[in-house]
C-alpha cells in the first residue's frame, strides 16, 4: 500500500481533519486568510503547526480573534523589521476547527544567520544594555494606554443632539463619536500588542542566551536547574494573590475573620461587615485592593468569557476565606521564597565554581542579565493580559450593548459572535438608521442574529472538539528561543506527541520537569477556569495551561499536570515560585487522564504515571 502524504510528514494534513458535526461554514467566523486554504495546499501541507494551547486552549469566538490580528504582526516585525532575532522570521497562523495553530518561518541559512546576529548584537544588546531604564519607560508608555483605555467613552445616540452642538457651532454629532471611540478602542489594543512584543522576544532571548551558556559548560545540565539560578525574585503577577493575603491577615487582626469566612459573594461580605466599624474598615480597604489587583482574568486574559476577579469577585472572596481558615489552623500561607532564594544561590555558586576561569565573565554577565530581564517575562502577562484585558472586553460589551437597544442583537454578549469589522458595519448602520430618526427599515435587526444563532450553535459543536497538538510535516531543528522557552515545543517533545499518537505507553506521559517534587494524589481535569472551584485538597490539578490567577488554588492541590508550555512558560514560573510539583508541556494530559485516577507526578524527571 502506498503511503500518504501526510503518513510521511508524522502529523495529519490539516486538510484531512475532518469538520466537527454542526460546524458546516466555521470558515465565516474568521478573516480570509486566517484558514487553511486550498489556494496555498502545497506551502501549508510541507510546514509543521502546533496547536497555541498554551495561549488558546478553547475554540476563539469570532471577536476574540481581534487581539490575534494585531499580536501577530507586532511578534513578527519585533523578530524580522526590529531586533532581526538571528533564527527566526516570527511564525504563521492558521485557525482550524476554532483553533489556533502557529508554524515558525526559521532561518536556517549559515550565512544568513551569521549577518542576522551581528545586527541583533548591536540593536538587541543597545536594549539588554540599558533594561532598567528601557523597561520604566515600558510601563509609563503600557501604564498610559492603560488610562485612555480606562478614559474611552462609548456614546449614546440620543432623541436630539444637544443643544450646545448647534449653539458652539461644533460641527460634530454623536454618531461620528460612537465610530471614533470604536476606532480607537481598536487603536489602544493594536498599540497595545505593539508593546508587548516590544521586549517580549528579547526577555526570553536573554534567559535562552544563559541556558544555551550553561549547556556549554555543562552538557548534561538539566532546563530545570538552569530555572532555578534565576528564581526567587519577586514578580508583579504574584502580587494579586499576595493582596488576598494580606486582607484574610487584615480580618484577623481586625477581629471580623468568621464574618469574611462566612460570606459567599460580595452582596453578603457586605451585609455581615456594615454594622462595625473593624467590618467598614476592612471593607474599604478590599474596594481599595480591587484596582488593580483584581483585574486579575480567571483565565488568562485572552478570552471575552473569562471573567476577572473585578468582575466576579466570588473566587477572590473565597480564597481569602481559604487563607482566613488556614490561618486561623496555624499554616503558614506565606510562599516559600526564602527557600527559593537559598537554593538558588546554593546551585549558582555550585555550578560557577566549576566554570572555567576564561568563561567565568561571560557566564557572570550572561547570569546577571537573564536575572535582570526574568521578571519582564510574567510582569508583562499582568499589565497586559489582565489588566488591559479586563477593561477591553467590558468597552467591547459596552458598543455590544449600543447593538442591542435597535434590535440588532439580543444581548450584549451576542457581540463577540462578531468579528471586529462586523461590528464596526453593524455600527455603520446603526448610526445611518439613527440619523434618519429611524424613518428608514434597518436591516440589522433581521441579519445579525441569524448569524449570532449559527455561530452559536458552531461554537458549542468546536468546544467540544478535541484539536490535535500538530499538523504536518514533522521539523527537523527548532532553534527560535521563544519557541522552546516558552512554547516547549522541540525535536524531541515532538517526537514525544507522535509516539503518543500511535498509541505507545498509554498509562505514561513525559513532559518537561517545570518544577521540581514528587506527587501522588487523585487526578482532578479542569478544561474551564469556571471549574476550579471543584478543585479538592490534595488533588492534582490537569489542564492544557494555568493562569497566574489561580494560584490560590496552588495551597490545596498536590501538584500540576499541564499539556503546554516550556521551562520559561507563566505555569512553570509561577509553581516553581510556589514550590508546587509540575510537569508542564505533555501534550495530551487532558486528554488521557481522566478525573478520578490516581496519578504519580515525578516532577524531576517530568514523567506522569497513570497508577490506577
Amino acid at each position: 500500500m502506498a503511503t500518504s502524504e501526510s503518513e510521511r510528514a508524522g502529523f495529519a494534513s490539516p486538510f484531512e481533519v475532518p469538520t466537527p458535526d454542526d460546524c458546516r461554514g466555521w470558515e465565516e467566523m474568521y478573516a480570509y486568510h486566517a484558514v487553511f486554504s486550498e489556494d496555498r495546499r502545497s506551502f501549508d501541507e510541507e510546514r509543521f503547526w502546533f496547536q497555541n494551547s498554551l495561549h488558546t486552549p478553547e475554540p476563539l469566538y469570532p471577536f476574540d480573534c481581534v487581539w490575534v490580528d494585531f499580536a501577530l504582526p507586532a511578534l513578527n516585525q519585533a523578530n524580522t523589521r526590529l531586533f532581526v532575532t538571528p533564527p527566526s522570521l516570527g511564525v504563521e497562523y492558521r485557525v482550524l476547527n476554532g483553533y489556533l495553530y502557529l508554524s515558525l518561518n526559521a532561518v536556517t541559512d549559515e550565512e544568513t544567520l551569521a549577518r542576522r546576529a551581528k545586527l541583533f548584537a548591536r540593536r538587541g544588546g543597545h536594549y539588554h544594555r540599558r533594561w532598567t531604564e528601557v523597561y520604566e519607560r515600558w510601563v509609563t508608555k503600557v501604564e498610559e494606554t492603560i488610562r485612555d483605555l480606562e478614559a474611552l467613552v462609548v456614546p449614546e445616540l440620543p432623541e436630539l443632539e444637544h443643544e450646545d452642538v448647534v449653539t458652539e457651532a461644533r460641527g460634530l454629532g454623536s454618531s461620528y463619536q460612537l465610530l471614533c471611540a470604536y476606532d480607537r478602542l481598536l487603536d489602544g489594543l493594536d498599540r497595545m500588542m505593539q508593546y508587548h512584543f516590544e521586549l517580549n522576544g528579547l526577555g526570553y532571548g536573554a534567559y535562552f542566551e544563559f541556558y544555551e551558556r550553561c549547556r556549554q559548560v555543562f552538557p548534561d545540565i538539566s532546563s530545570q536547574t538552569v530555572a532555578k539560578m534565576v528564581s526567587g525574585i519577586d514578580l508583579l503577577v504574584l502580587r494579586p494573590d499576595e493582596e488576598l493575603k494580606r486582607l484574610a491577615r487584615l480580618a484577623l487582626e481586625l477581629g471580623v475573620g468568621n464574618a469574611v469566612e462566612g460570606a459567599p459573594d460580595e452582596e453578603n461580605l457586605r451585609a455581615a461587615l456594615a454594622g462595625s466599624a473593624n467590618g467598614v474598615e476592612w471593607l474599604a480597604d478590599f474596594e481599595a485592593t480591587k484596582n488593580p489587583w483584581f483585574c486579575f482574568s480567571n483565565g488568562n486574559g485572552l478570552y471575552h468569557h473569562h471573567r476577572s476577579w473585578i468582575d466576579d469577585t466570588r473566587l477572590p472572596i473565597s480564597a481569602i476565606a481559604a487563607y482566613v481558615r488556614r490561618l486561623d489552623a496555624g499554616e503558614d500561607i506565606g510562599r516559600p521564597s526564602g527557600a527559593v532564594l537559598a537554593e538558588r544561590e546554593r546551585i549558582t555558586a555550585e555550578h560557577r565554581a566549576l566554570v572555567p576561569a576564561e568563561m567565568r565573565q561571560p557566564f557572570d554577565e550572561s547570569l546577571a542579565l537573564a536575572r535582570t530581564v526574568y521578571p519582564f517575562i510574567e510582569d508583562h502577562n499582568f499589565y497586559i493580559e489582565h489588566r488591559y484585558f479586563t477593561l477591553f472586553w467590558n468597552k467591547v460589551r459596552l458598543f455590544g450593548s449600543m447593538l442591542v437597544q435597535p434590535g440588532f442583537l439580543a444581548e450584549q454578549e451576542d457581540v463577540f459572535y462578531l468579528r471586529h469589522g462586523e461590528v464596526r458595519e453593524a455600527l455603520e448602520e446603526l448610526r445611518l438608521h439613527w440619523s434618519s430618526a429611524g424613518a428608514g427599515a434597518a436591516r440589522g435587526p433581521s441579519y445579525w442574529p441569524r448569524i449570532v444563532e449559527r455561530r452559536r450553535a458552531m461554537y458549542e459543536s468546536m468546544r467540544e472538539w478535541a484539536p490535535p497538538p500538530a499538523l504536518g510535516r514533522a521539523p527537523e531543528t527548532v532553534a527560535d528561543p521563544v519557541t522552546v522557552m516558552l512554547y516547549g515545543i522541540t525535536r524531541e517533545r515532538v517526537q514525544e506527541w507522535l509516539s503518543s499518537l500511535k498509541g505507545v505507553d498509554s498509562r505514561r506521559l513525559t513532559g518537561f520537569p517545570g518544577s521540581p517534587g514528587v506527587a501522588e494524589g487523585l487526578a482532578h481535569v479542569v478544561l474551564h477556569p469556571e471549574q476550579l472551584g471543584e478543585l479538592r485538597q490534595g488533588e492534582i490539578l490537569v489542564a492544557a495551561s494555568t493562569s497566574p490567577s489561580w494560584t490560590p488554588v496552588f495551597g490545596r492541590i498536590a501538584a500540576a499536570v499541564l499539556d503546554s508550555g516550556g521551562i520559561m512558560c507563566h505555569a512553570a514560573i509561577v509553581a516553581r515560585e510556589y514550590g508546587l510539583p509540575a510537569v508542564i508541556g505533555t501534550g495530551s494530559g487532558t486528554k488521557r487522564i481522566k478525573t478520578g485516577d490516581r496519578l504519580r507526578v515525578d516532577a524531576d524527571a517530568g514523567v506522569v504515571e497513570i497508577l490506577a
